[in-house]
């Protein structure tokens, strides 16, 4: 089981090259089961409290009512006000995936579907992006819908880039606290293998996430040149969007 605490890498800024730098210690952000890793970009924005998450699907009919109840359950104790929009790619499950939230519509819960129809587009990597363009607030967040990502995680997630203190956060699996379970040996491997591989580019310790947050003026400097075809958007956008700088 994870600690109580949350932690982020925090970085200072070099006035010469604006490139951050990470300290040799983490700070701790609030309560919470989840670690961070963060980047840093040149300056704080004031804090907002309004989040859109956004949940690429794809045939998760089982894990929507939950994931729905968990994570405004999350936010409203956070103080947050958010949004939820499932983009479902079109499968078996999409008919009952729209049923469920037009339930939870009528239930009250800010949730909203966008179903990509066989020859509008597939994959996850242009899922969100779709999403984020879509999304109603300012600070978009990323998840999936299997539940390996808590929802009672959300708010600790976001809080970096929520403050002002950070242009992207993580939610690591790589850091003290940090946990993977479920995965077989190989996946462990390709994970680990593909983080070594990212290291010149990314002080992240979990760059592979798929569970992040980002502000939407930090994805305008790079979403044009995201490649839409592929798994790990995450990366792209910390790289393309220059969330070190």
């Amino acid at each position: 089981r994870a600690p109580s605490s949350s932690r982020a890498w925090r970085g200072n800024i070099d006035g010469r090259t604006q490139r951050t730098r990470p300290r040799l210690a983490p700070t701790d952000l609030l309560d919470s089961p989840l670690v961070l890793c963060a980047t840093h970009g040149p300056a704080a924005m004031p804090r907002t409290t309004e989040l859109s998450v956004v949940v690429p699907t794809y045939d998760e009919v089982d894990n929507i009512r939950p994931l729905t109840e968990r994570l405004f359950a999350a936010t409203k104790k956070a103080e947050l006000t958010a949004d939820l929009l499932i983009m479902d790619d079109e499968s078996k499950g999409t008919p009952q995936t729209e049923k469920i939230v037009a339930e939870l519509q009528n239930e009250g819960y800010p949730v909203k579907i966008h179903v990509r129809r066989k020859g509008e587009g597939r994959g996850l990597s242009s899922a969100v992006l779709l999403g984020f363009e879509k999304a109603k607030y300012s600070t978009v967040m990323c998840m999936d819908a299997d539940l390996q990502h808590e929802p009672e995680s959300v708010p600790a997630v976001a809080d970096p880039v929520l403050n002002g203190d950070g242009d992207f956060s993580v939610g690591s699996r790589n850091v003290d606290g940090g946990e993977v379970a479920g995965w077989t040996l190989t996946r462990k491997i390709i994970s680990k293998g593909a983080t070594l591989l990212a290291l010149p580019l990314t002080t992240c310790t979990d760059p592979m996430s798929g569970f992040f947050c980002i502000g939407k003026k930090t994805l305008e400097v790079g979403h044009a040149k995201c490649n839409p075809v592929g798994f790990k958007i995450g990366l792209e956008l910390m790289v393309r969007c220059r969330c070190k700088k």
